[in-house]
């Protein structure tokens, strides 16, 4: 059952796969954008996948972010997702990131819940 309040965190290290130069979004060695969201998205997956239905899954749908700080290569960034509104399959979570240092992004996800089976033969 998805009520508001359910959280969940996801984090990783800054190293040379997940850079702004790596990832292609700048040209410096800090964490790249695209990846502090993609954490974000996953601390979001993994808040509300142990209350689905069998048979389902999350995708993502919408991400209004922002990038405020950089982060250094060896830094542990940590993400969190708190999911604050439930309207049928959508699904609308608090996200932010931090690293050892404070604050580094934060915003709203949208996510739906959908069948893994027929969300898949959307692909054929």
């Amino acid at each position: 059952m998805l009520e508001t309040g359910i959280k969940g965190e996801s984090r990783v290290i800054v190293s040379e796969h997940n850079t702004a130069i790596r990832m292609g979004s700048g040209d410096l060695e800090v964490f790249a954008t695209p990846s502090m969201v993609a954490l974000m998205e996953h601390a979001a997956m993994t808040a509300v996948a142990p209350h689905l239905p069998e048979g389902s899954t999350t995708v993502g749908a919408l991400m209004n972010t922002t990038h405020v700080k950089p982060s250094k290569m060896g830094a542990q960034i940590t993400a969190t997702a708190e999911l604050t509104s439930v309207e049928g399959r959508k699904l609308t979570f608090r996200v932010s990131a931090s690293d050892e240092v404070g604050v580094i992004g934060e915003g709203e996800h949208i996510r739906y819940v959908v069948d893994r089976m027929k969300f898949m033969a959307k692909l054929q």
